[in-house]
């Protein structure tokens, strides 16, 4: 499926690059980042959701796994991972994977001008193990299947285009994406404990369906400088993409990934980090390592990570305190929300409307712990631009 072919009868806005934080302005960020005050102040006493915010915030629940998402006739899906956001006309959609093994794939529900929730539905079906995933500058989601030599499908978020496998993309165990429209490329993690971090080239931007898969190439060290080289049989079989390139630089366990103004960001679960790719400079170093702070590390369990406009970095936790913890362009790590009674499950899934005035999220086991459990939140409040 070509890019017009999402783009046909679409009624999504310019500002599409800008989900989930791609106008961040002015991020510097010379890591490693360390505890501090944030920009909210300090959190209050959980909510009626259970959920602990800064003054000015509010929450409401948006979808619960197994049950009919509130003015559809749509079931929500059981372990709601990762998401996006997309302009609909006056209105907006989030998107958010299924982790779940075989019949993941992905759903979405449609907003309007108001916030009100006014459908709810399958854009994915079939897939397995959906976790993360990032949307693309011509409105597409790339939902990306967590299993062995697994693939990335290319989705329509208004549920209108079949959902197409992008095989080029390479097989592997997929975590998340984030596209580069200035170098016309698509970053992926690969979460495994040997993982890579690799970037795939389209043959036409746009067009997902042919391209070169590459890997980055660096030393052992927290930090240098990088080079790229391609991988030869993206296909993954019989020799592993991690395996194929000499000097393939290893990432324990990658997560979340983020692209805005030159740099990307993308976390590795195994040791707690989050990395940085200046990619106008060709060098990496961590913007943020829990074995690193002063004192007591706020963030832990790293996973799912997204932007807002003001250059700061939001990143969800994999247990930890249940928190998403905001790190801000002056390298400052605090929490920004916690979740209580749920200490069985796992933060997933954040994405900003296009306005920048509300994030959304998932708790993806909720307060049973199992994949049938799991809840879709929404937080409103004055975040900063």
């Amino acid at each position: 499926m070509e890019r017009r072919t999402f783009l046909r009868g679409a009624v999504v806005g310019s500002s599409a690059a800008a989900f989930g934080g791609t106008l961040m302005r002015g991020a510097v960020y010379a890591a490693p980042a360390q505890p501090g005050t944030g920009p909210y102040g300090a959190l209050l006493a959980p909510d009626a959701n259970g959920i602990a915010l800064p003054g000015g915030f509010t929450s409401r629940v948006i979808a619960r796994s197994g049950q009919t998402v509130a003015g559809t006739s749509y079931t929500w899906h059981s372990a709601p991972d990762g998401g996006a956001c997309f302009a609909d006309g006056t209105g907006w959609i989030y998107v958010s994977n299924s982790e779940v093994n075989p019949n993941g794939g992905a759903s979405a529900v449609r907003f309007n001008s108001s916030g009100n929730v006014t459908g709810a539905y399958r854009i994915l079906s079939g897939t397995r193990q959906n976790c993360a995933g990032g949307s693309t500058p011509w409105n597409s989601w790339l939902s990306c299947e967590e299993v062995s030599l697994g693939y990335v499908y290319e989705t329509d978020p208004r549920g209108v285009e079949s959902a197409v496998r992008r095989a080029a993309m390479g097989r592997f165990k997929h975590e998340a994406a984030a596209a580069d429209p200035v170098r016309k490329v698509v970053y992926l993690t690969e979460d495994e404990t040997n993982g890579c971090f690799y970037r795939f080239i389209p043959a036409t931007w746009g067009d997902l369906s042919a391209g070169t898969l590459q890997v980055l190439v660096a030393g052992t060290a927290a930090s240098g400088s990088f080079t790229w080289a391609n991988v030869p049989d993206p296909d993954g079989s019989p020799t592993t993409t991690r395996s194929q390139v000499s000097g393939a630089k290893k990432f324990n366990g990658g997560e979340g990934c983020h692209y805005a103004d030159d740099t990307v960001w993308f976390t590795t679960k195994g040791d707690n980090r989050v990395w940085r790719l200046d990619l106008a400079a060709g060098t990496y170093a961590l913007a943020y390592d829990d074995s690193l702070v002063s004192g007591s590390a706020p963030l832990t369990g790293v996973d799912n990570i997204t932007g807002s406009s003001s250059g700061d970095l939001y990143v969800a936790e994999d247990g930890g305190n249940m928190e998403i913890c905001l790190i801000t362009p002056a390298d400052v790590v605090s929490p920004f929300l916690r979740v209580s009674g749920q200490s069985g499950s796992e933060i997933t899934g954040p994405a900003f409307s296009p306005d920048g005035t509300r994030l959304y999220f998932s708790s993806q086991r909720g307060t049973s712990g199992s994949s049938s459990g799991g809840i879709t939140y929404e937080v409103r409040g004055p975040f900063r631009s």
